[in-house]
């Protein structure tokens, strides 16, 4: 978990928010206290690592609204909804605008934890996997029009020949520019160069 991971709890009630304060910080991890959706949108410009903890029913924004504004304004942190036994129709109405989970209250302190500690390393793939992502989509700008073609019929399932009937070109220059976009890839395999093109596809496919 990256040192700058912070845990956002966001609640209109000042007694859960310092509950969670203590049990989170007990626990080793960074917490920061919002009391209202509203607060953390005005407030909270940088969350690029961590988690955040809300209410489903809160006054003002409740929890399905905050899903939506956090989505428009571009924020990525995992999102676990707390919600008393009444709100669970909400709380997978919440999973579906993007919560990574919800948790019915009164929850066990472990199971918590447990969910807190799932959302962080969530985050941490996510993360890392976006890094990965960018870079094989600078390597993807690297190639010529005609290997991003060639890319894009190999990811397609498409032999050599069919991509050469395709492009109007012969099956050996096909397999040199087969060997070039390897090479600009950094794929050892064409397994792994279906896997680069499908964690950047659609965005990057087309070419320069």
């Amino acid at each position: 978990m990256p040192s700058e991971a912070v845990v956002h709890v966001v609640d209109d009630d000042q007694a859960v928010r310092q509950s969670l304060s203590f049990l989170l910080a007990s626990d080793g991890l960074p917490v920061r206290l919002h009391e209202s959706a509203s607060s953390f949108l005005q407030n909270v410009k940088d969350a690029s690592a961590g988690c955040i903890i809300t209410d489903v029913r809160m006054p003002g924004i409740d929890g399905i609204e905050f899903l939506r504004r956090l989505k428009a304004d571009g924020f990525r942190l995992p999102v676990i909804v707390m919600t008393g036994h009444a709100d669970v129709p909400m709380a997978v109405e919440a999973m579906k605008h993007g919560a990574l989970d919800f948790i019915e209250k009164p929850f066990d302190d472990d199971l918590f934890l447990a969910a807190v500690r799932a959302a962080l390393k969530r985050q941490e793939q996510n993360a890392h996997q976006d890094s990965q992502a960018a870079e094989i989509e600078a390597r993807a700008q690297s190639l010529s029009e005609r290997e991003a073609q060639v890319l894009e019929g190999l990811v397609s399932g498409k032999a050599n020949k069919v991509i050469a009937y395709d492009l109007g070109i012969s099956p050996r220059t096909v397999e040199i520019y087969r060997a070039n976009v390897m090479s600009k890839m950094q794929a050892s395999s064409l397994s792994e160069l279906v896997r680069m093109a499908l964690l950047i596809a659609p965005r990057t496919l087309a070419g320069p």
